[in-house]
């Protein structure tokens, strides 16, 4: 079995719940799916071939207490599947997903931490957000199968709104995390810490802490 690797790096886990953790980040090549905001299109470049044990054995040289699988849309290469698994049973680290939200994660096993994206509608693809995803987390919520969070990233105002309408209407922030951030460069980050409060929304805050230590456009941080 072989997966199409744009990098792995030794990083901080800038995003998420588990932000500030050290991490080993396998960012698999491919997704096509054109998000304006995307902040890794070199990843849509084709990578290089690299074997399941390959994969595994640049993780364990790293030596992290994460390792995210992440891209690109990781979820493109059937493969990969394979590799969160083997990942999983070796218990030596939490495997986190992270994906853009366009493909379900049905099929991942429920003992990956899963960071799903919810793109709003300046990225130019909210429509393809993927339903399944929010449906299969409200049910997670209820019956503990898997464990799940999502993250919405805003350019604006109209984002804003558009993801406090989202959140009312479904409940999502009542089942699992969701890390609200800025599109960096876009939105400063005061208006939206006040948006938040103003509206006692059920979220967290997030920063990208990556693009404060590092350059912004850094490959490999």
């Amino acid at each position: 079995m072989k997966l199409s690797v744009s990098e792995i790096f030794h990083s901080i886990q800038g995003e998420s719940s588990f932000a500030g953790w050290p991490c080993a980040f396998v960012r698999l090549a491919g997704c096509g799916h054109g998000c304006l905001h995307c902040d890794t299109a070199y990843a849509e470049a084709p990578g290089t071939e690299m074997t399941i044990e390959g994969i595994i054995g640049r993780v364990d040289a790293i030596g992290a207490p994460l390792v995210e699988i992440t891209g690109g849309e990781p979820l493109l290469q059937e493969d990969v599947y394979t590799l969160m698994e083997k990942l999983c049973n070796r218990r030596r680290e939490i495997v986190l997903l992270e994906t853009g939200g366009f493909l379900s994660v049905a099929g991942v096993d429920p003992r990956v931490h899963k960071i799903i994206d919810i793109k709003p509608p300046s990225s130019g693809v909210s429509e393809k957000n993927h339903q399944e995803n929010i449906d299969l987390a409200l049910q997670s919520g209820k019956d503990e199968s898997g464990s799940f969070e999502f993250k919405i990233v805003v350019a604006d105002r109209p984002d804003y709104l558009w993801a406090r309408e989202l959140l009312t209407r479904t409940g999502l922030a009542d089942a699992c995390t969701v890390m609200m951030g800025t599109v960096f460069g876009r939105l400063e980050p005061r208006s939206l810490a006040e948006w938040i409060l103003e509206d006692r929304l059920r979220v967290r805050m997030q920063l990208q802490m990556h693009k404060y230590i590092w350059p912004p456009d850094m490959r490999g941080k």
